[in-house]
């Protein structure tokens, strides 16, 4: 049996919880970009409400369990004093932007990985070379010179989480009545709706999905402790890793795979097994050379922006929301501005077509 300090261990629990979110994930159609494009063009909130749910059971479970001493998030790179205000910015207008391209995210695209889309193969190929380029290569350099200086600090309150800020400005702890403040808005928007109130199932999955990325943390702090290697702590995230499982694949470097690549290969495996049990399998590639060529340039806006903005999606809407980090609102904001943008130029022929959309919404 594996322990905790046999080096295969903490990849393979992130395999393992990775497939029960794959399952989840490939069952209720959790997908960020069709849930922001239900939301505005079918005045849809379903799909909208279950990622909220999502982002919510991660922040509520993962600020219990600080506050119970459980885990340590003081090591978490989502926290650290210096915010890195116009990597956020300019990333998730590049992740939305290339995620309305290509039609989903990351976690998107491993999850329809999963039933033979090809395409998605092509756009987490691209990612991942992007995120090494953005981590290591050319478009490292630009980080490091221009975006890198951009940064705000909040050495004094010791971290960016919005709980420790405020913490710092009050004098008393604020960490989890802030966790349960937020937590409780949230929830009341959610299930507000009475039609979201009905789909049961897609709210067991979100707050399931939820539930798996905050035990990233239980996993990679509680490895952290008994490794005698140094071990990320990491909740979930599908830019980065996605690189990294790359090199796993094509090099051998002596550097065993860690939490996030165990992630990726698990979400891989459960949206597999979840088509093959609904029957639900089947190839699909591009069309034309026009839609290759815009699902090869929304994964290198999204891979690059992803590491601009320290996470996508899934890393900075749920892992870094339950840390409480301030990034994580502004690349969400970013990411969702960008993605209308993005589907103006696609759906309406212009960047300002949402534009032209809501004046007709008000003098309609």
């Amino acid at each position: 049996m594996l322990g905790l300090d046999n080096p295969w261990a903490l990849p393979l629990v992130g395999v393992l919880t990775g497939i029960v979110v794959g399952i989840v994930a490939r069952r209720q159609h959790f997908c960020t970009m069709a849930a922001l494009e239900r939301y505005w063009f079918a005045a849809n909130s379903i799909g909208l409400r279950a990622w909220v749910l999502a982002a919510i059971t991660a922040l509520f479970c993962t600020q219990t369990l600080v506050a119970l001493g459980v885990i340590d998030l003081s090591n978490s790179f989502y926290i650290t004093p210096t915010l890195p205000i116009a990597g956020s910015i300019l990333g998730g207008l590049m992740f939305g932007f290339g995620m309305a391209f290509v039609g989903t995210c990351g976690f998107g695209a491993i999850i329809r990985l999963g039933g033979g889309n090809l395409r998605a193969l092509v756009v987490l190929t691209g990612i991942g070379l992007a995120a090494i380029a953005a981590l290591r290569g050319v478009t490292g350099h630009f980080r490091v010179w221009f975006l890198d200086p951009l940064s705000i600090e909040f050495t004094s309150a010791g971290s960016q989480s919005i709980g420790a800020i405020a913490s710092n400005a009050s004098g008393f702890d604020l960490h989890f009545p802030i966790a349960l403040l937020i937590s409780a808005i949230g929830l009341w928007w959610v299930f507000r709706s009475s039609e979201f109130r009905a789909e049961r199932a897609k709210a067991l999955g979100a707050i399931t999905i939820g539930a798996c990325i905050s035990l990233g943390w239980v996993w990679t702090t509680s490895f952290a402790q008994y490794r005698f290697v140094e071990t990320q702590i990491e909740a979930g995230s599908f830019v980065t890793p996605v690189g990294d499982t790359i090199m796993q694949i094509i090099t051998v470097t002596g550097a065993l795979p860690d939490y996030g690549v165990g992630l990726v290969i698990g979400v891989f495996l459960g949206a597999a097994l979840a088509a093959w049990k609904s029957n639900d399998m089947r190839w699909e590639a591009c069309d034309d050379a026009r839609e290759l060529g815009r699902h090869l340039l929304g994964a290198f806006l999204m891979g690059t922006g992803g590491v601009f903005a320290l996470g996508c999606t899934i890393g900075q809407g749920v892992s870094a929301f339950s840390t409480l980090a301030i990034s994580s609102p502004i690349v969400m904001i970013s990411i969702a501005i960008g993605a209308r943008v993005g589907l103006g130029v696609l759906l309406e022929g212009s960047p300002f077509g949402f534009l032209r959309a809501i004046s007709l919404r008000k003098h309609g």
